[in-house]
């Protein structure tokens, strides 16, 4: 008898050129439609990483977005309200070796038109403001908008509690003043700390994606993240699992994927060393065993009054309500980060029952 031990290839791991070239034709083409504003989203911030990190394409990899381009002034006047992301996308294609200057004047209609008077958010209004100063148009004048921005960074009580939408605008507010790295942000020590402590919330929730974004906000702000940090989300980057295929969901968690591997970029690290094809892709992060956050939030609710600012004191009596995965979590991230006392302080809500 016979033994037939079939082989399989292994998949083959692109570079970092060849995956990004393979990333913008899966994005531009296997998986939205481009009149869906989530392809606008998605190929923006694809985009965005791109440029930021100075990957270097061939000029045929944009070839996927080449009709995108062609057209986008008549996008533009249509759908006025997706300039960003319309604005963003162009300035990146060129920057990234699209030949021509639509971008210029899609910059100069932006601002003779004051789409960024529609804004009601600052963070909107300032990347708005980056967006035409990369082709030298000024935006609405705004001599407080900065500040504001600032003063919002350095309210460090914020970041100590459970707020993403705070957080990651948080995060944004520092890319956009230092231009994605490109010049000191000058953040104060409150805002760094803003950081730390909205960097504590992610790690502790288990949050590749939010915990990535803070990482590159700190390395953009000339601090150094935390080693425990930094190491888990390597290892987060390393396990993500990348699927092809006609029929694959796209509600997946390719945004985590793309800044996990921003954030490889960043600390000098190759990024998308995965099997990466110009097809349609689906991205998943790996599976959490655990929910450390929501579980010590429960138990720090049920002490009421018996609220404590201490982590010690609270580890004592709360810690037959936590699991041991939780309890590992947090006690790493208590012995490790310089800054957790401080946040666990405001996290405690001690004297708010």
């Amino acid at each position: 008898m016979t033994n037939v031990i079939a082989l399989r290839p292994k998949a083959r791991i692109a570079t970092p050129e060849t995956g990004a070239a393979a990333l913008l034709t899966s994005f531009a083409t296997c998986r939205r439609r481009q009149e869906d504003v989530f392809w606008l989203k998605e190929n923006a911030e694809l985009l965005n990483i791109l440029e930021c990190t100075g990957t270097m394409l061939p000029r045929a990899a944009l070839e996927a977005l080449a009709g995108f381009y062609e057209t986008v002034g008549k996008r533009l006047a249509f759908f006025p309200q997706y300039y960003r992301f319309l604005l963003s996308i162009t300035l990146d294609l060129e920057d990234l070796g699209m030949e021509g200057d639509t971008g210029a004047m899609l910059a100069d209609r932006a601002a003779r038109e004051d789409f960024a008077g529609a804004e009601l958010s600052d963070l909107q209004r300032m990347e708005a403001r980056r967006l035409l100063a990369r082709r030298g148009v000024e935006g609405p004048e705004d001599a407080g908008l900065t500040d504001r921005l600032r003063a919002f960074c350095a309210r460090s009580q914020t970041f100590a509690l459970p707020n993403k939408k705070a957080a990651y605008e948080l995060t944004h507010i520092v890319f956009y003043l230092s231009e994605y790295g490109r010049r000191d942000p000058e953040l104060g020590a409150e805002a760094l700390t803003s950081l730390h402590f909205a960097g504590n919330l992610a790690f502790l929730e288990q949050n590749s994606d939010l915990l990535a974004e803070i990482c590159i906000a700190l390395r953009y702000a000339g601090a150094e993240p935390p080693a425990l940090w930094t190491r888990w989300l390597a290892r987060e980057t390393h396990l993500f699992a990348v699927e092809q295929g006609e029929g694959l969901s796209v509600a997946d968690d390719y945004h985590d994927f793309l800044v996990c591997n921003w954030h490889a970029a960043v600390t000098g690290a190759e990024p998308f060393r995965k099997p990466l094809v110009a097809e349609r892709m689906r991205f998943t992060r790996s599976e959490r065993v655990a929910a450390p956050l929501r579980e010590l939030s429960e138990a720090l609710f049920a002490e009421g009054d018996a609220r404590r600012p201490d982590w010690p004191a609270m580890r004592a009596r709360m810690q037959a309500r936590l699991s041991p995965q939780t309890l590992d979590v947090v006690d790493t991230l208590a012995g490790q980060s310089a800054h957790f006392d401080a946040f666990f302080e405001g996290f405690a809500r001690a004297g708010q029952a």
